[in-house]
Parts: C-alpha cells; structure tokens; sequence
C-alpha cells in the first residue's frame, strides 16, 4: 500500500495527543535497546509478530501527521512469524532476527514493495533483487517493515527543493514541532526511528543526507566509510560517494546494525576489496570509559552555526574533556578546493549512474534521466507543483565521465578531501574530529530551498569517502541537535567508542513532544 498524502505541510490541532510513551509488553521501548528486545524475546515476554504489529499500528496513527512512511510491506507480518518460529527452534539468526526495520525508498527490494525515490514516475518500477544491504539484512532475519518517505531523487533535482517532500507522501514533518524541516534526504527515516515507527532504519548518504536528519531528530546516524557498505540495488546520486548507513535511537543499535549492512557484496566491488574491515560486532568496542586519553579535533569553521547551536557545542566538548578527552582546535585544510570541484563532479556522475540504474531496473519507469526529465513535464502538476529540475538539466547536459574535465574536478575534490582530514587527523595526533551537525530544525516552506540554513559539517567526509557519525547533543527550546564525529577511513569502532561514551554520560535524546508550531 502506499500511503499518498497532500503536498502541503498541514498541522493537524490534535496534533499534541499524538505524544506519549511507546509502550509494548510492558517494554518501554524508548528505553529499550536491541539487546533488551532479544532477551525479550528470548523469555517469551515479546514476539517479533507482536513488535511488528505495534509498529504497523503506530504508523497508522502516526504517519497521517508525519509523512515518514511510503509502504508498509505486505510480507513483514510472516517475516516476523518467521523469526518467532526459528527462535522457539532455537536457531535464531543473531541479534537483528525479528527486528523491524525501515528502508529509505531508493534501496531496492524484490519484493511486493515499488522502490520510487520519492518519484511517481517509478512507482511501477520492479527491481529483479534485493540491494546488497537488504540481502544482508534478510540474512540476519530483520523484518523489513516497509519503505520510508524520502526527499525526491534524494534532493538531487532543484535547488529550491525542500528536504523531506515527495509528490508520493508530501511533506514528511519534523516531530518535535511539526511545521519545521526534518533535513536530509533521509528525512523519512530519520523521523521513523525518533518517532517509534520502527526500531531501526537504513538511509543513504551522498553529503549530509544520514547526518543532518539524524541531528535534526534526536537520533544516531553513521555514515560509513565508502566501501564497507554496499552501494548495489541503490537509486544513485554519485557511486563516489554515496553509501547506506544505520539511523537509531541508541549508539548500541546503530552498531548492531552496522554489523548487519557491511561485508563483501560481488555486485559492488569496492565492498570485496574493503572485506577484511568489515566485522560482525561492533558492540565490543562500547566502552563508558572509552574517551580518556582521546585526542580530539575542535572544528568551528563549519557554516554559521547560531547562538544556541554554539553554545551546545561548548557544553559538549566540556563534557568530552570532562570525560578524559584532550580537545584540541584544528582547522580543515583545502576546503576550498573541495567547495569548487564536489558539486560539478556530481552532475556528471548523477546521470551517469543513474543511466545505470535505470537499465538494469525491471518495471514499467522511464529509460533515462532524459525519461525522466519529459516524465516530469508531462507530469508537471503532480511532479514539480513546487519547484522545477534544474539540477537535472544541467546533469542532463554533462557530456560523460570520460570527460577529462569532469576527471580532474573529482580528482581534485576527492584528493582534497582525503589530504584534508589526513593531515589534520595525523598532524595533531587525533583520534577523531568533532563539529555541530545542525542547527535547529527551520521552518519548512516548500519551494524557497533549504541550502542557506544547513551547517556543512559533512563535506569532508562525504567527499572522500571517511567515516562520519551524529549523537544527540542537546536541545535549542524543544528541537534536537546533534554533535558530528568524524574520523579516517574505516575508524567506525573509533568513532562508535567516542559516540557510545559521550551518549551514556550526557544521555541527551528525549521523546518527541509533536508540537504543531513555535512560531
């Protein structure tokens, strides 16, 4: 079923009822981590089917306010049957068996569900299999619950887009306070797992599209290093930097299922060269402890964070000295290379990979990005009531990657990138670099375009490909931010250390209070 509501972002005035604490077997499940759910389970307490129906039955009540959900998958009832069979059998999968997750809806699945990125014109698209990470993911017994709302083509069509608003589901709502951005183009996800309409989710990341929904929504997102996840079955924005991460409400289940996405996949080479860092638990690395005698890098050069953004900052990195961390104040090198060179790469990229994608998608869908482009101006009512693709007409333009022009704009973004936060890494000795996320959420208003009120702390890490996380951080009045962690590349168990320390000591993250507006 997909769920299709209006394009406008409408608040309804009950809107504040819709609060309250999850709650199912006596389990708060706010609370609760993916451990507590198994030993749940495991003591006959909780059934993957009765955790699945609490979530299909909140989504029913929820998703009509917040446009998170696309589909909810017609099989996800008999998976989790499934799981509470094998478990009575004694054979359980491991720690994701009977765990209902979230997909972004640009991760294919070969299933009764479309994968659409947010767009009507695959809505009768058929992959012939699963993505890599859902492969994985269907190996360790999750429950896939359904696909979540996404910004169309993962805000990769205007400049004037609005993050988190589809033609298929509208406007997806902050749920702190409903008429502000969610952010990122894994908006739907994102407000999913602060909302409770999953445990955990999967988002995508070209740049900043897992951190800053992370941020804006009290959860942990990772943005794995390139390569340690699998980019095949995946709607593309660039293959050179897009990757599938973990968003949750807890650092314990972003590991957990980090653990269940990595690994060798033969369809995305990268990841078969990457192999031997990928592991089967991260958990092992999450220590309270595990911030005394870090070295950590203070980033403040990131895109006018304001007042109340600032001075969160400076109570975080308080804490991370409080906790036995050195903090020392660095600048990134080379930024303004990567500014010049990112963007232009992509618009090559996005229509090349995308061409791909789409010819070696099943279905009814256009056959190009030059499909597409008449898609929409055929379909213009529907598709760009808002703000046109201008993004595509210039992607559209782009003459191939075999265009050295194109070649020396990634080589210079990309070697830019790496040298950047090597020689800062390396050069103060650090164990990871810390920056804000995100401001407070702003107020949505489809067609004026979100760039201008976004912090840019994921460039450097998106562009070269090294690992990038968010952990709540505080709060500015009722709506979350959340406190950037970036390392080198495959520093995950670092990275999730420093997370896992700092989120037990400040334990920042509360329920959303779904207030319709602050004005």
């Amino acid at each position: 079923m997909v769920f299709v509501a209006s394009a406008t972002v409408a608040v309804p005035a009950q809107a504040t009822s819709l609060s309250g604490r999850p709650v199912v077997a006596g389990i708060d499940l706010e609370r609760a981590t993916i451990p507590d759910l198994q030993r749940a389970m495991r003591a006959g307490r909780l059934s993957s089917v009765e955790l699945t129906l609490f979530y299909l039955q909140r989504i029913r009540k929820l998703n009509p306010t917040l446009h998170a959900v696309l589909t909810t998958n017609p099989d996800a009832l008999r998976l989790a049957a499934a799981s509470d069979f094998r478990r009575i059998r004694h054979q359980s999968k491991g720690p994701m068996d009977g765990i209902p997750v979230l997909l972004k809806d640009n991760i294919d699945t070969a299933d009764r569900q479309p994968t659409t990125a947010g767009s009507t014109a695959m809505l009768e698209s058929r992959p012939y299999r699963d993505a890599g990470v859902v492969g994985n993911l269907r190996e360790a017994g999750a429950v896939l619950l359904g696909k979540a709302n996404l910004s169309e083509w993962s805000s990769y069509r205007s400049t004037s887009s609005s993050n988190g608003w589809s033609p298929l589901a509208g406007q997806t709502a902050n749920p702190y306070v409903l008429d502000r951005n969610p952010c990122g183009s894994s908006a739907g996800p994102g407000v999913a797992v602060a909302a409770h309409l999953a445990t955990v989710a999967v988002g995508t990341e070209t740049d900043g599209s897992i951190n800053c929904p992370s941020g804006a929504n009290g959860i942990v997102g990772v943005k794995p290093s390139l390569g340690l996840v699998s980019r095949s079955g995946i709607v593309p924005v660039s293959k050179q930097q897009d990757t599938a991460g973990p968003m949750a409400r807890n650092v314990v289940d972003a590991a957990i299922l980090l653990a269940a996405l990595n690994g060798a996949d033969r369809r995305d080479p990268i990841t078969v060269d990457a192999a031997r860092q990928s592991l089967d638990d991260y958990t092992k690395f999450l220590r309270p402890n595990a911030l005394h005698g870090k070295r950590i890098g203070v980033w403040r050069e990131v895109y006018t964070p304001d007042d109340a953004t600032k001075a969160a900052f400076e109570q975080a990195l308080s804490r991370l000295r409080k906790l036995g961390a050195t903090t020392v104040e660095i600048t990134i090198p080379y930024l303004d290379v990567i500014a010049a060179n990112e963007f232009p790469a992509i618009r090559t990229e996005f229509k090349h990979d995308l061409n791909a994608y789409l010819a070696s998608t099943g279905g009814k869908h256009p056959a190009d990005l030059a499909g597409l482009i008449q898609y929409n101006l055929d379909h213009a009512a529907v598709e760009m009531p808002y703000w046109t693709h201008n993004l595509w007409d210039r992607s559209q333009a782009t003459t191939g990657i075999d265009d050295p022009a194109y070649r020396a704009m990634r080589e210079a973004a990309t070697s830019a990138a790496r040298r950047g936060l090597d020689e800062t890494l390396h050069g103060n000795s650090l164990d990871a670099i810390v920056a804000p996320t995100n401001n407070a959420a702003w107020k949505t208003q489809l067609g004026t375009g979100d760039g201008a009120l976004l912090i840019d702390s994921s460039g450097p890490a998106a562009v070269s490909g090294y690992a990038n996380m968010t952990v709540p951080m505080a709060y500015s009045g009722p709506l979350p931010l959340g406190l950037s962690i970036m390392g080198g590349k495959f520093s995950e168990p670092s990275l999730l250390a420093i997370a896992y320390a700092f989120e037990q000591d400040t334990k920042v993250r509360r329920l959303p209070t779904f207030i319709p507006s602050i004005g």
